[in-house]
């Protein structure tokens, strides 16, 4: 096979680099289906990839992209035949298994799933892994009895890419939705996306957190965590849920147990890199279909090409992107 394009990351002991490279296909990991990539997505998780301090990648040199969507151009597994649409999200994609920021991506078949009816390579990654997590936040409150008619579900970190998606699908399926940000110049944007009211993030660090304070928000999808979270905790109805799936407000927190105790509030730990593959398939059929966002394309910041992502990757992690940016490469 000729040889193709890939951003590729390097570290040694005293220099760190990221640049587009030119590979060849035995630079690649292992795995049964060889995919033509068509597009791909930044993820905060790239960003940290690409940065000396991120501390995810398992070894270098690597290709970054928990994310990719594009035809089978060779396969070993029964399951996939040259020619099919697939997509890829998280497992060990871009940080121990190369990734989705290059031309050709070998993959693990059992990380792989067809490309569902209803969605093309480019929406797909529009979803993306912060589309996945996003519904699946909303699986499992549902699963623990969130139904639209309990509504309002609070979203914090409501213009990124976890929030943008769990806004629009929730806001689609009925809910009433109260988004958090602390961007006061994106409050059209998510009212386009279906929020029904906005609160300054501020709002959800008081003074002083009380264990338990007025019942407000029948659930929360959370991928900020930190500090706030005790508040968003003394604050979801009797019997409501929290799901939990970023840490970009800081890996720790400090609550009380009253609010499990005394109003049966649910934590839900929101994994969605190793979430099992029925699930995921049937995940992805639903953001197919009924969670779907209506206004998928207003979700993207920008499309970049692989030469313009290591300025992209930096972006991402001065929180200086709404919504989702896509890779182009095809």
């Amino acid at each position: 096979m000729e040889r193709f394009r890939a951003l590729v990351v390097d570290k040694t002991e005293n220099q760190f680099s990221v640049g587009v490279q030119s590979l060849s296909l035995d630079d690649l990991s292992e795995g049964e289906v060889l995919i033509r990539v068509a597009y791909s997505g930044v993820n905060y998780k790239d960003g940290l990839a690409a940065s000396p301090e991120g501390r995810v990648v398992r070894s270098y040199p690597t290709v970054p992209g928990i994310d990719l969507a594009g035809t089978v151009a060779a396969s070993t597994d029964p399951r996939f035949r040259e020619g099919d649409e697939v997509l890829a999200t998280s497992y060990e994609l871009g940080v121990g298994h190369s990734g989705g920021f290059s031309e050709y991506a070998r993959v693990p078949a059992d990380w792989v799933i067809s490309l569902p009816k209803g969605l093309t390579h480019r929406e797909a990654m529009i979803l993306g892994t912060s589309g996945l997590t996003a519904a699946l936040s909303i699986h499992r409150m549902e699963e623990n009895g969130l139904r639209p008619e309990n509504s309002p579900v609070l979203v914090t970190g409501a213009t990124g890419g976890v929030g943008s998606h769990a806004v629009s699908m929730l806001a689609a399926s009925g809910y009433e939705v109260a988004a958090s940000t602390g961007k006061a110049q994106e409050h059209d944007y998510l009212r386009q996306l279906g929020a029904a009211s906005i609160l300054n993030r501020e709002e959800l660090y008081p003074d002083a957190v009380k264990p338990l304070t007025k019942e407000r928000w029948a659930g929360a999808v959370d991928p900020v965590g930190g500090a706030a979270l005790p508040h968003i905790l003394s604050a979801i109805r009797r019997g409501g849920s929290v799901a939990l799936s970023g840490l970009t407000g800081g890996a720790e927190f400090t609550a009380a147990v009253f609010p499990f105790i005394l109003r049966g509030v649910n934590l839900l730990g929101i994994d969605s890199a190793y979430c099992p593959l029925p699930l995921r398939q049937r995940l992805w059929e639903r953001m197919a279909s009924d969670l779907k966002p209506p206004r998928l394309e207003a979700m993207v910041h920008a499309e970049t090409t692989l030469d313009e992502l290591p300025a992209a990757l930096q972006h991402i992690l001065q929180s200086g992107v709404r919504g989702k940016v896509v890779v182009k490469l095809k």
